[in-house]
């Protein structure tokens, strides 16, 4: 093995002196420390992936290096300005590069990563008959996987230019999996791309009054009939309007298939007219439609601003009738999406800004009476409404939502947040009202809230009041973030004396989180005589709870005796022992090099 290393690192030194010849390299950097260092690394990684047991990363780690190289050597060509002698240079590194990748993908042929990162090198640096072989190579491994079929076909078509291979890879594609929607748009796309470049180049010829002799093509493939019957095909086997509107949309992006787009668009009304995705799609295209001819467009910024409302008018007549034609809550749902995107765009016209939220409100009235609307939508809507200072009608929303949805925390929130930021009198009854429906164990949201808004208020009382029954209302972990924020508001409000006081009060009160005790341990830092056995009371209070699994608690705990100047050094080597003792699994060893580290001073 070591001749055949050797020898492949002797292959190097053409390509080094080529290097030094051609003036990319100083004469210094190939016969000095860059020649050795190159040496050096290429046994290196050539001994890796020589070895018995191989790794994955060795291969990464070659190509890496390899790739780094060549980087290299194209920042130098274009600061020196030499282009030549990239067969000697370059060319060998990159076929090496290409062995490595080979060897590798072969051994770990499930890894699709490694594959993509050979495919994009070969992209970059080497020829298409290479990336040929390996994408065959990849599909016969991969055949269950669309994605990659649909990048070997785009590469074929995009790259090669060869519709042909492209439509070959299609097909074959299609025979593993015949009912796959994406492999159909592409396979779809692809045709109309290849009709439309067809065009093209005959209009060209024609311009230049050039015979096109055997270039001319049959007029059906001029106007996409290949597309069309892949259409077909797509849509016996792929009874869907969602797919039925994808192929519509690609179909839309030529302008030469008029007919064909004519024709999806009156198969999807015919086949799925009792779908929502088809009444959405329909709806939708008529704020594409002008009312009036190009030439006769309005001009003025109020002028437009009716022509918006024309075609939103007509968008929501056609939701209309779907939702009595298609009376379901995904229609209803449809319905609702539309009207609030329209509420959230832009618009300087008061007219028409007040015409989408009245549209907004009788659409969602309509739709809760009928109790056709998903608790999602609740939400948002009356979000979007606080969010647009509309406090009255976003109230109005979240209360006929928690009507509806009175075991949703999430409805109940959207309904405090409203009542918070109206400030309304109500606002400890609503909490009272939510608490009754909710379970404890989903209530945490609800309590943070209510303790934030009762703070901001200054209410001290009624803010120790509702933390207190939070903490006692919470189950088990739930209680945690509740202590901790009982802490910070205490030491805020009351200062030291009310802090020591709160968590003397809830020492007893498991559970604990390590921030609640690193919380009381900063306050007594900040003070000006802060006390040693106060500091050890806390430490001692916290290893109790979390001093199996905590090294950094230990190890504090001795930083503290051995900086505080009322601390006892002598503790140390006690702590030491006990962290040794009660410490567990992985701890033992994390606290035994941190303490390692804080002698050498390294820590």
């Amino acid at each position: 093995m070591a001749e055949v290393i050797q020898e492949r690192v002797e292959d190097r030194l053409p390509e080094l002196q080529q290097l030094e010849r051609t003036g990319l390299f100083s004469h210094a950097e190939i016969n000095g420390f860059l020649l050795r260092a190159i040496i050096r690394k290429a046994l290196e990684l050539e001994y890796r992936i020589q070895r018995r047991s191989l790794l994955k990363d060795d291969f990464i780690r070659y190509v890496q290096y390899e790739i780094h190289l060549l980087d290299l050597i194209e920042k130098r060509r274009a600061r020196v300005g030499y282009t030549f002698k990239k067969d000697e240079i370059e060319d060998p590194i990159i076929h090496r590069i290409q062995s490595v990748f080979r060897r590798a993908s072969i051994k770990w042929k499930d890894d699709v990563r490694l594959w993509l990162s050979f495919i994009a090198f070969c992209r970059k640096w080497a020829s298409n008959v290479h990336l040929s072989k390996i994408f065959s190579s990849l599909l016969a491994f991969h055949s269950n996987k669309p994605g990659l079929w649909i990048l070997a076909a785009k590469w074929e078509l995009e790259d090669r230019f060869s519709s042909e291979s492209a439509r070959q890879l299609f097909l074959r594609a299609l025979r593993f999996h015949p009912r796959c929607p994406k492999l159909y748009e592409e396979y779809f796309r692809m045709e109309l791309m290849h009709a439309e470049k067809l065009r093209k180049e005959k209009q060209e010829f024609e311009k230049a009054n050039m015979d096109v002799g055997n270039l001319e093509h049959a007029e059906e493939i001029l106007t996409g009939e290949l597309a069309r019957i892949i259409y077909k095909n797509s849509t016996s086997v792929i009874k869907s309007a969602k797919f039925h509107v994808s192929l519509l949309s690609i179909a839309r992006l030529f302008d030469f298939a008029k007919d064909l787009q004519r024709e999806i668009y009156n198969d999807l009304k015919a086949l799925h007219a009792d779908d929502p995705v088809t009444w959405d799609y329909v709806a939708r295209q008529e704020l594409v439609i002008e009312s009036q001819p190009v030439e006769e467009l309005p001009a003025t910024k109020q002028a437009k601003a009716k022509e918006v409302g024309r075609r939103e008018e007509r968008c929501c007549a056609v939701y209309e009738e779907a939702v009595k034609t298609v009376p379901t809550e995904a229609m209803w749902k449809c319905y609702m999406n539309f009207c609030m995107e329209r509420f959230t765009k832009k618009t300087s016209s008061r007219l028409l800004r007040k015409k989408r939220l009245e549209r907004t409100m009788v659409a969602f009235w309509k739709a809760h009476e009928l109790k056709l609307l998903p608790e999602l939508q609740y939400r948002q809507l009356s979000k979007l409404l606080l969010h647009r200072q509309l406090l009255k009608e976003s109230l109005e929303v979240a209360d006929a939502g928690v009507k509806l949805f009175k075991k949703s925390v999430e409805m109940w929130q959207v309904k405090l947040e409203a009542l918070i930021t109206s400030e309304s009198h109500e606002m400890s009854k609503g909490f009272e009202q939510a608490f009754e429906y909710l379970k404890p164990q989903i209530c945490l949201p609800l309590w943070l809230t209510w303790a934030q808004w009762s703070e901001d208020a200054g209410k001290q009382e009624e803010t120790e009041a509702i933390y207190k029954r939070a903490i006692f209302g919470l189950p088990g972990a739930d209680s945690v973030p509740v202590k901790e924020m009982y802490l910070n508001w205490a030491y805020r409000s009351g200062g030291y004396k009310k802090a020591r006081d709160v968590f003397k009060s809830l020492q007893e009160n498991r559970p604990f989180s390590v921030d609640f005790f690193r919380k009381m341990i900063q306050f007594e830092k900040e003070q000006e005589s802060c006390k040693m056995e106060n500091l050890r009371e806390y430490y001692e209070r916290a290893l109790r709870e979390f001093g199996t699994n905590d090294s950094d608690l230990w190890m504090d705990y001795i930083k503290e005796e051995l900086n505080h100047p009322l601390g006892r050094p002598e503790n140390c080597g006690q702590i030491y022992w006990r962290a040794m003792k009660m410490l567990q699994g992985e701890s033992v060893e994390q606290f035994m090099a941190k303490h390692a580290l804080y002698q050498a001073g390294r820590l």
